[in-house]
């Protein structure tokens, strides 16, 4: 089996047990259940933020452990400043988060995405119980017709869909319900990393739906390419979190950008 299918074989057994756990009927008693989400869509469309949808990831299965001494509420803070969003890992087995990252950034008052493997409609359920405004649906392990189904739960619960793709072949699980389509530049099979991918496909998402380029994003000079070529988001994790303090690298970054757009 390649990464993505280990994962995707992984996660069926988990929600099982966290379903197991805790019923839905348990999960809608949740505080947070009831709270009206943030849109990612508007805050992407704000001037006064860089577009960036800034990640905290601990660890990841090409990389290994990338930056485990830093505490979620004091990087996602400063994330808050100016990102547009904030992205957090809940995946524990291969990537190192857990659902109390997402609750413990929940703050914040910006768009949180619950990044995951989703694959079972209790996920969505659970993502609108620990806080998330936004669910991750990632093409590459799911039918159209599963995309269908988790989007429609999601938009019945009041929150945004984003589906990722990362080649042509998937641009069928577009649907309507779908807000945004993000294009992973990171093969989820191989996690080889290549931002052509980006560039060849933003020609055939559909206007209506801001795109958002995912992984590989490193420099100013790429964000400003992606955005000359159609996309309004920019989801970018690893650069930042592999610093000692990613609130600092963040923060020189978000700098730099801003001095790019204004000297254009």
């Amino acid at each position: 089996m390649n990464i993505l299918d280990t994962i995707v074989s992984h996660k069926q057994t988990e929600v099982a047990s966290r379903r197991a756990q805790v019923s839905i009927q348990e999960l809608e008693k949740y505080p947070a259940f009831t709270r009206t989400c943030f849109s990612l869509t508007s805050f992407l469309s704000d001037p006064a933020r860089n577009g960036i949808i800034a990640e905290f990831k601990r660890k990841s299965p090409s990389k290994g452990v990338i930056n485990d001494q830093v505490t979620v509420e004091a990087v996602t803070a400063a994330y808050a400043q100016s990102a547009s969003g904030l992205s957090v890992l809940t995946d524990t087995q291969f990537f190192g988060g857990a659902t109390a990252d997402l609750e413990a950034a929940r703050f914040n008052q910006l768009p949180i995405l619950r990044k995951d493997f989703m694959i079972d409609p209790y996920q969505v359920y659970e993502a609108k119980a620990m806080g998330a405004d936004v669910i991750l649906l990632i093409a590459a392990c799911l039918s159209p017709a599963k995309v269908v189904e988790l989007a429609t739960i999601a938009k019945a619960l009041g929150m945004e869909v984003l589906l990722e793709i990362h080649d042509a072949g998937e641009l069928k699980h577009i649907h309507d319900l779908v807000d945004m389509v993000g294009v992973n530049n990171r093969n989820l099979k191989t996690f080889q990393v290549d931002i052509q991918t980006s560039l060849d496909l933003i020609g055939q998402i559909p206007a209506t739906k801001p795109a958002i380029a995912e992984s590989g994003i490193n420099d100013v000079d790429t964000i400003v390419t992606l955005r000359e070529a159609g996309f309004r988001g920019f989801l970018i994790g690893e650069h930042f979190m592999r610093e000692p303090n990613p609130s600092v690298a963040f923060a020189d970054f978000a700098h730099q950008l801003k001095a790019k757009q204004d000297a254009r």
